[in-house]
């Protein structure tokens, strides 16, 4: 999380900079907002660790709700065109209950997202261990 804090503070930075010298193509005001909003945001981030990732869970089950909702809305409008639209259906409705248990639910989910991290890391380190006994060959 660290990273990307830092991440959104400095590309604020960057932006701010870029909008005061005058050296991005567009409107500069564009640029200063897009900064401003980046710094606020990095700053948020590192006064309220605990909110950022609240917020970021509800925008995930917010996201899987709408994608559903588009794809219900897609199979039923091309019911005519395709076969086995049911299927665009089904994955709409898992969509939509993964989206409302994000949401109803999030510190399963926060804590399935921990799981979830935890696991690629375990298996990424795994990897690297792997391709390091590897790549000792060609030392």
């Amino acid at each position: 999380m660290n990273k990307n804090r830092l991440e959104a503070f400095s590309d604020g930075v960057i932006a701010i900079i870029a909008a005061i010298k005058g050296e991005a193509p567009g409107a500069r005001w564009w640029l200063a907002t897009v900064g401003i909003l980046g710094i606020a945001v990095g700053a948020l981030t590192f006064i309220m660790p605990g909110m950022t990732a609240l917020i970021l869970l509800f925008t995930i089950g917010g996201w899987a709700v709408a994608i559903g909702v588009l794809q219900i809305i897609g199979a039923i409008r091309l019911r005519h065109e395709i076969d086995n639209e049911w299927l665009l259906v089904l994955s709409g409705v898992v969509s939509v209950l993964f989206g409302i248990a994000i949401i109803s639910q999030p510190a399963a989910g926060a804590l399935g997202l921990v799981w979830l991290i935890g696991t690629y890391a375990v298996i990424a380190g795994v990897l690297y261990i792997g391709l390091a006994l590897r790549l000792r060959k060609y030392a």
